[in-house]
């Protein structure tokens, strides 16, 4: 059976030991096809998600991370604009950015849940009884349906908010749209460039645990399935 880099990634010690050959570098390549917003967006089709709910998703998430960092702009931000003549203070905006940029991941992913497919199916796929396939299949897509029913709506009431409260900041606040632009974009450059970072990590458990010649580094595979949803 042929299986995709999610379902791979996925499979349980000892199915993988049997199945899961890859290289170091093959690993993280695989997890940075199916982990990194932009790339899994535009250029990475092999899985069970909707391509167009995927770059909704991406479009979304620059939305959330300019609005997000728009609720960190408070009379304290506001004072120190001034303070520093409207300059870029790093010691005091980077901190911002920062959390914004993971607050704004974490709330991304929660909307996520309704929009991506991806795992549902996989679960569903991995069940190999004929008879709950037949019975449960038609359920499976009703789910889904639904799923993205309440998903168009929970991210069209999210817009609608954002587009007000942008509306009403950038009206109060005029001479600081440039910063917060700023802020946005070097939050969400912060975004893309941690996954290449964060996933070096779970290669570390896996590679060794699937090689050890014993096979019994179990608990080393599974640190390395936890680090994957990060």
């Amino acid at each position: 059976m042929d299986y995709t880099d999610d379902e791979i990634n996925g499979l349980s010690y000892n199915l993988a030991l049997q199945t899961d050959k890859r290289f170091y570098c093959q690993y993280y390549i695989s997890l940075i096809k199916t982990k990194h917003k932009l790339l899994n967006a535009f250029f990475f089709n092999k899985d069970y998600n909707s391509k167009i709910i995927k770059i909704y998703l991406f479009l979304f998430g620059l939305t959330l991370n300019y609005t997000v960092n728009g609720l960190f702009f408070n009379d304290a931000t506001m004072h120190n604009v001034y303070e520093s003549n409207g300059s870029f203070d790093v010691a005091y905006q980077i901190p911002l950015i920062i959390y914004s940029s993971f607050i704004s991941m974490f709330l991304g992913s929660l909307v996520q849940i309704l929009g991506l497919s991806n795992n549902a199916i996989i679960t569903f796929k991995q069940n190999e009884d004929t008879n709950y396939i037949n019975e449960n299949g038609t359920k499976l897509i009703k789910k889904i349906k639904i799923k993205f029913v309440l998903y168009f709506i929970l991210t069209y009431l999210l817009l609608i908010f954002f587009w007000y409260y942008i509306s009403m900041f950038d009206a109060v606040y005029k001479n600081t749209q440039f910063i917060l632009l700023k802020d946005t974009l070097m939050g969400f450059a912060i975004s893309l460039l941690s996954p290449f970072a964060i996933y070096l990590f779970p290669g570390f458990f896996r590679i060794p645990a699937l090689r050890a010649p014993n096979k019994d580094m179990k608990c080393n595979y599974k640190i390395s399935k936890i680090l994957n949803l990060l």
